[in-house]
């Protein structure tokens, strides 16, 4: 697991929203997708979106799935009302440069498993 904090700083990414939960969420797994459908399918509680979606949806989809924050990759920034629904549900938004492949590599050689690993992991222990 890693803090927050920690995935900022690995993705030398830029906080947009909710700053002050950083230090305090753990996030166990990571899920990189742009179908949500996938991430409502796929993603374990206190996991981490990595995604290139920047609408409303995306927090929607990520407060029905309770993960633990969003990372937007290629430098994506959301429209204002999208980074406004996340710090009303208090759902921490960060923005990086990296690509999804490039993000998910980082957080995964960081020790951050994809979430089916995780759950694969579980049933077999």
């Amino acid at each position: 697991m890693l803090k927050l904090n920690e995935v900022q700083k690995i993705l030398n990414a830029n906080v947009l929203c909710c700053d002050n939960l950083l230090d305090t969420l753990e996030i166990k797994s990571v899920c990189g997708a742009d179908l949500l459908s996938d991430v409502l399918a796929f993603t374990n509680e206190r996991s981490l979106l990595l995604t290139g979606m920047t609408n409303l949806q995306v927090i929607r989809t990520v407060e029905i799935s309770d993960l633990s924050g969003v990372v937007f990759v290629r430098g994506k920034i959301p429209r204002e009302e999208v980074i406004r629904a996340a710090h009303e549900q208090r759902i921490p938004l960060l923005s990086t440069e990296y690509t999804m492949y490039e993000a998910c590599g980082r957080l995964y050689c960081n020790g951050l498993p994809g979430c089916l690993r995780v759950e694969r992991a579980a049933s077999n222990g």
